[in-house]
């Protein structure tokens, strides 16, 4: 298997919703979505897949602790606390904790509501 171009299943991750607001009454022309944010453990040898793209679902993380590497066309890129990434219509990726120790974003998108 290319690992870059097709991403295992899920498999070792913990997503606890924290917050989210009605887009619709805050901003004119966003109703049906939500701003939501989300705190998304990995644990050692945890993956965030399959590959996924964020078309129609901005957003931004960020990492609180341990090391998540994010693999998207064709490179693989570890982020550690403190540094995070943008995710915006052309992001296709996957991600995976390659560590020893959890590791641990928080995820802020625009999502449609459900």
């Amino acid at each position: 298997m290319d690992h870059e171009q097709t991403a295992p299943e899920t498999k070792g991750v913990t997503v606890k919703h924290l917050a989210s607001v009605d887009l619709g009454p805050e901003i004119e022309g966003m109703a049906g979505r939500q701003l939501r944010m989300r705190m998304v453990t990995l644990e050692p040898g945890g993956v965030f897949g399959p590959i996924h793209d964020h078309k129609d679902r901005p957003g931004t993380v960020y990492i609180l602790q341990g090391t998540i590497t994010d693999h998207r066309n064709g490179v693989a890129t570890d982020y550690g606390p403190g540094v995070g990434w943008p995710e915006d219509r052309n992001t296709t990726h996957w991600l995976e904790n390659r560590g020893t120790i959890q590791a641990v974003e928080i995820s802020v998108d625009i999502v449609r509501q459900t």
